[in-house]
């Protein structure tokens, strides 16, 4: 009975129907990856887990160019280190077809010849120089365009490195946009000569300047002159906001003035002197003043401190602290000193605190001297 049993057992078993080894038990199958991709970029020393976890949808991308983009990059003087980097940071770049490649290495080598200079670009820049094919015709327009300007080089590489979306819409909206900075610069008394210099500066700055609306550029420079700001302090302003007057309306200017002309208790006069020593001070909103004023009277400093120097509030509250605590512990006290030692970048105050430093650590006596002795 046993061994019928079995055999009827093993029996029932041959018509269990067996399920072929390709059929998966889940229900939705996973992408397959482009194993091709996914060797080359090891080869590479890739961070193939970074790329899986931030971009991992092109590895799955069906074809790509590893290979050649490593090939170009290299023959441009790129080492392996370089590419392995723009290849984690911008892995969409295997998506670019060898003639989109050739064609941009074209067209920026056209604005910056110099390998070295090109490649440092690639490397900050990736997503600007790994573009599609269909903006290359306005690229090129807008890079004869800005040469039609007699703009640097450097200016243009910059422009279309650090603002691509400029260069890839149609020439004429730039050309717009610059015609409106050039016309205010001449309205606002600036010199011919100097035109050239003062907009290579401004593109420099903010070279998302050429983005914004010139209808919001006019709005917000007759709302400043309405506050009663000459010709002459309007285009310092132009100047020294590097473009944000195009970000700015003229609601949020007006709420930032009334807001500071109260804090401050100063006149109309007075404010428009502050503006002009701190122009950064239209482009705060109200909440960041507020925090930024709480901060500094809190460290003790007065209000007639901040309205002498108010470039102090262009910085945040947590770096004034940090800057009062070192200055404080070699005996500087900001309640009773100049705010211009806060003031500036990171370099700007180390290099203040050195100085205040080398003040007071100073020997009493001439160490060179020879000492007294008796005979």
């Amino acid at each position: 009975m046993l061994r019928l049993s079995a055999t009827s057992l093993c029996l029932r078993c041959l018509r269990v129907p067996v399920l072929p080894l390709h059929v998966r038990q889940c229900g939705t199958a996973r992408p397959v990856e482009n194993q091709q991709t996914v060797d080359t970029l090891y080869d590479l020393a890739v961070d193939i887990q970074k790329v899986r976890k931030l971009k991992g949808w092109v590895l799955h991308q069906h074809p790509a160019y590893a290979k050649e983009v490593a090939h170009l990059l290299r023959d441009m003087g790129a080492p392996g280190s370089v590419i392995a980097n723009i290849l984690v940071v911008h892995p969409e770049a295997v998506l670019c077809n060898p003639e989109e490649m050739a064609a941009q290495r074209e067209l920026w080598t056209s604005v910056c010849p110099n390998k070295r200079e090109l490649v440092n670009i690639i490397e900050k820049f990736p997503a600007s120089f790994f573009t599609s094919a269909s903006h290359h015709d306005n690229q090129r327009n807008n890079i004869a365009y800005f040469y039609s300007l007699n703009l640097n080089k450097r200016i243009i590489t910059k422009l279309m490195a650090s603002a691509p979306q400029s260069f890839s819409r149609p020439m004429e909206q730039n050309q717009v946009m610059v015609d409106t900075l050039q016309l205010s610069y001449k309205e606002l008394g600036g010199e011919k000569n100097n035109m050239k210099i003062w907009l290579q500066k401004l593109l420099s700055q903010n070279p998302f300047v050429l983005l914004k609306s010139p209808d919001v550029l006019r709005q917000n420079l007759v709302f400043l002159k309405v506050r009663g700001f000459t010709t002459a302090e309007l285009l310092h302003l132009l100047s020294k906001l590097r473009g944000f007057v195009t970000e700015l309306n003229p609601d949020s200017m007006n709420q930032t003035l009334l807001y500071s002309q109260e804090m401050m208790g100063c006149s109309e006069s007075q404010l428009r002197e502050i503006v002009l020593k701190c122009p950064g001070l239209l482009y705060y909103p109200k909440h960041i003043l507020a925090d930024r004023f709480k901060g500094l009277m809190s460290a003790g400093i007065s209000m007639s401190q901040i309205m002498d120097t108010p470039t102090v509030l262009e910085l945040t509250t947590q770096i004034v602290n940090y800057r009062i605590l070192k200055l404080r512990a070699h005996g500087y006290d900001v309640k009773t000193g100049s705010l211009n030692v806060l003031n500036g970048t990171k370099k700007d105050f180390e290099q203040s605190y050195d100085k205040l430093k080398l003040r007071v650590q100073r020997p009493l006596f001439n160490p060179v001297a020879p000492l007294k002795t008796d005979d």
